[in-house]
C-alpha cells in the first residue's frame, strides 16, 4: 500500500516557504483580551449613567444654586453672599456644633453593634434570639421611634417615675438644651444600629476561625482578641460601617429631630438637614438652603476621608 505524505508547508513552485505574517496568529488572542479588559466598562456604565443622571447633575445644578441670590435677587448671581449668611446664621452654628458632637459620638454607634455582633459570633447563649431583637429597631419607622419615645421620656413619663422612685429627680430630656441632642442621638443609636450590626455578622462571615482558635490557645482574653484578631481582619467592614453610620447621623435624623424636638430647645438640636428643611420648606429660601446642602456635603466627604485614613492608621499598628 503506498504510503501518504503529508502536504508541502512551503511553496509549490521551487520558491522559499511563506514565511508567517508577524501578529497574524495573534490578533484573535489580543481581540479576546481587549474585549475582557472593556467587559467590566461595558457592565459598569448603567449604574454610572444612573448614577451621574441622579446623583452627580443634580449635586452639580444645587452647587450652582448655592451663587445664586433669594426674594428679590431671585436668579441673580451673588457670588459666596449666601455662605457669608451662613456663617452669622447662630442657628447654622449651632449645627455644625451638633456635626461636632456627631463626629466625637461616631465611635461609640459603632461600637456598640460591633461588640453585639462578636457576641453573636461568638455564640453565647441565645444568639439567634438577641439578632432578632436588635435588628427589630430598624425596620421601625422614624416617627413611630419618636412618638414612643416621646412618651417615654416625657417630663411625666415613665422613665421619670422610675427615677423618681430611686430619688432621683425628674429631668427634662427634651426640654433641657444641654440634654435634649444626646437623647436624640441615642434614640437614633438605638433605633439603627441593627443594620450595622447586619454588616458585621457578614463580615465575620469571611473572618478566618483559626485565627481565633489560636489566639484562644494563647490564652487570649476577650480585648486582646478584638484588639489583635478582629478589628485587624475587618477592617474594611469597620471602614465601611464608619461611613455609612456618619452618613446616617447626618443626612437620617429628620424624621426624629422633627417629631421629638422640632429643633429646639432653642435651637439646640438643629443639624444642617433640619436647617436645610426649615430654610426651603418653611422660609422658602432655596439658595441658602442649597449653600448649607453644599457645606453638608464637604463635611461628609472631609470626615469620611479623615476616618478612612485613620482607620487604616490605626489597623497598622494594631
Amino acid at each position: 500500500m503506498p504510503s501518504v505524505r503529508p502536504a508541502p508547508t512551503g511553496r509549490t513552485d521551487g520558491g522559499p516557504p511563506r514565511q508567517p505574517v508577524p501578529g497574524a496568529a495573534a490578533r484573535p488572542g489580543q481581540g479576546g483580551r481587549r474585549a475582557e479588559r472593556l467587559a467590566p466598562y461595558v457592565l459598569l456604565a448603567p449604574s454610572l449613567l444612573i448614577l451621574a443622571g441622579l446623583r452627580l447633575w443634580p449635586l452639580l445644578l444645587g452647587i450652582n444654586f448655592s451663587f445664586t441670590g433669594d426674594g428679590d435677587r431671585n436668579g441673580m448671581m451673588v457670588g459666596l453672599d449666601n455662605y457669608l449668611e451662613l456663617l452669622e446664621d447662630p442657628l447654622f452654628r449651632g449645627a455644625l456644633r451638633n456635626v461636632g458632637l456627631l463626629v466625637v459620638l461616631l465611635p461609640v454607634a459603632v461600637a456598640i453593634p460591633g461588640l453585639l455582633a462578636t457576641l453573636i459570633y461568638l455564640r453565647v447563649p441565645g444568639h439567634r434570639v438577641y439578632r432578632s431583637v436588635y435588628f427589630f429597631p430598624a425596620v421601625l419607622s422614624p416617627v413611630i421611634v419618636g412618638a414612643i419615645f416621646n412618651l417615654l421620656l416625657a417630663f411625666d413619663g415613665p422613665l421619670n417615675a422610675v427615677l423618681g422612685g430611686i430619688g432621683v429627680g425628674p429631668v427634662d430630656w427634651l426640654g433641657d438644651p444641654d440634654v435634649a441632642m444626646f437623647v436624640v442621638v441615642g434614640v437614633h443609636v438605638w433605633a439603627t444600629f441593627g443594620m450595622a450590626l447586619v454588616v458585621f455578622l457578614a463580615g465575620f462571615a469571611t473572618l478566618d476561625a483559626s485565627l481565633l482558635d489560636a489566639a484562644r490557645v494563647d490564652g487570649a482574653s476577650l480585648p486582646q482578641t478584638i484588639r489583635h484578631v478582629i478589628v485587624p481582619s475587618l477592617s474594611r467592614t469597620i471602614q465601611f460601617v464608619f461611613v455609612t453610620t456618619m452618613i446616617g447621623m447626618l443626612t437620617s435624623m429628620f424624621g426624629l429631630l422633627y417629631v421629638m424636638t422640632s429643633g429646639g430647645p432653642e435651637g439646640s438640636t438643629y443639624l444642617p438637614e433640619y436647617y436645610i428643611w426649615f430654610q426651603q420648606g418653611q422660609l422658602n429660601r432655596p439658595a441658602l438652603a442649597s449653600a448649607a446642602s453644599t457645606v453638608l456635603f464637604l463635611i461628609m466627604l472631609v470626615v469620611g476621608l479623615l476616618q478612612i485614613s485613620l482607620l487604616r492608621r490605626a489597623v497598622r499598628e494594631a
